[in-house]
């Protein structure tokens, strides 16, 4: 029955998207503001598909490892209006625990890269998908089914959560007003993916800001720090199989240059941006050296 409602949530949000989308391009370009460009959101769409196809090859996998898991649960919620409710909240934070290893580790990063490597934030945006996180996104989802949740319905809340999640991709909505402070707005997602030292690896709630608050990665938009979408060293080439694998050809290098075997570990799963000789910073060094530099001199 979930997997049922996840295709019929797909049907409909599909006409959705295509409406919302043309919307934005033809206000965008009638009040002359660059919000798309037709060559990146051709991009856009070839990760989607791209990502789609690896889920729908891979989904066999990774359902029957769930089933395993979940014929070993340690409970079932009975009541039907709390246990959606704990899934949306359960399946949301197992996310934001994928999003975060996703940004503090140089290998998942590598498969992450190509979401962030967007120029033009907008509803397309939404659509340049991780390539190959469906192949180990499952594995966040194991706790749920030894706690009862069905795959299915695993399945059935990623796709909706992930429906509001391309939704925020746009700067055309800024507030919510107090939901705000429950839910993720299209505000705080361009502070996900603003390039500057202020905004880096912040906000990483798909459709919950709750975790980013409580966790201590949320960051307000700021009027005085215009944000700078895309990487924070840019790609020279933009073609598909570059994007995608660029990040693996740096680690590759890095790897290869790397003094010693625990300097090479070092190099694949330390956050990103880690040098043991300093020449590059991961987010947390650069943070701290804007405090140092905005710091009154005594």
């Amino acid at each position: 029955m979930s997997l049922e409602l996840e295709q019929t949530i797909i049907k409909l949000s599909t006409p959705l998207y295509a409406i919302l989308i043309l919307s934005e391009i033809f206000i965008s370009n009638w009040q002359h503001r660059k919000y798309y460009s037709f060559k990146e959101s051709l991009v856009n769409a070839v990760m989607m598909i791209l990502n789609g196809g690896i889920d729908l090859l891979f989904r066999g996998v990774y359902v029957v490892v769930l089933l395993w898991f979940y014929n070993y649960k340690i409970g079932v919620i009975s009541n039907p209006y709390l246990y959606w409710f704990m899934l949306l909240l359960l399946q949301d934070l197992a996310f934001y625990v994928l999003h975060y290893v996703d940004h503090y580790c140089r290998f998942f990063w590598a498969m992450h890269v190509t979401h962030h490597s967007a120029e033009y934030f907008n509803l397309t945006a939404g659509f340049r998908s991780s390539v190959f996180q469906p192949v180990y996104r499952f594995i966040y989802f194991i706790p749920l089914a030894l706690m009862g949740f069905h795959p299915a319905d695993i399945i059935l809340m990623y796709a909706i959560t992930q429906l509001y999640g391309v939704c925020v991709h746009t700067n055309y909505i800024n507030s919510f007003g107090w939901l705000g402070y429950i839910l993720v707005e299209p505000s705080h997602h361009r502070v996900h993916h603003g390039s500057n030292v202020e905004y880096l690896d912040k906000n990483l709630g798909m459709f919950l800001i709750i975790w980013d608050r409580m966790f201590g990665t949320f960051q307000e938009e700021v009027k005085e720090i215009p944000i700078k979408y895309g990487l924070t060293t840019k790609i020279e080439d933009k073609s598909i199989l570059n994007t995608i694998f660029h990040e693996w050809k740096a680690i590759f290098r890095d790897v290869k240059n790397s003094p010693d075997m625990k300097t090479a570990f070092k190099y694949v799963f330390n956050p990103p941006g880690w040098s043991h000789d300093g020449r590059s910073k991961t987010s947390i060094q650069l943070r701290e050296e804007l405090q140092k530099q905005q710091s009154p001199v005594r």
